[in-house]
């Protein structure tokens, strides 16, 4: 049975060295790796992909749940884990909850991997 990783706090993008620059700590190697945990599901990463594309700068549950194809339990499970790595923010808006995806935490996530990718 593969090990599970630790939970810590991942509300903020993450912050570190570029892998590039050279070995990173282990704390660092960690916060990583639990995003791109995160992201490591195709449905994750077609929400992700939608909620980007999303001209409502947010998109509810019940939508995304007809646009992927999934009941809204299992889209509120895939939102739930890419929340708590802080890819993705939810707000209630009376019976609805608004999904956004934080491009500044995606964008953060890019540069630690590669410096040079979005250049």
């Amino acid at each position: 049975m593969p090990k599970a990783l630790p939970v810590i706090d991942m509300s903020a993008p993450v912050c570190c060295a570029p892998v590039a620059a050279g070995p990173i700590d282990d704390d660092a190697a960690l916060h990583v790796a639990l995003r791109l945990k995160a992201l490591a599901d195709p449905v994750r990463v077609k929400l992700m992909s939608l909620l980007l594309a999303s001209p409502n700068s947010g998109e509810n549950g019940g939508d995304l749940a007809d646009a992927v194809g999934l009941s809204e339990s299992t889209i509120s499970h895939h939102l739930t884990q890419l929340r708590k790595a802080g890819l993705v923010s939810s707000e209630r808006h009376g019976m609805n909850v608004i999904h956004r995806a934080h491009r500044d935490a995606l964008a953060a996530l890019c540069v630690v991997l590669d410096p040079n990718c979005c250049r």
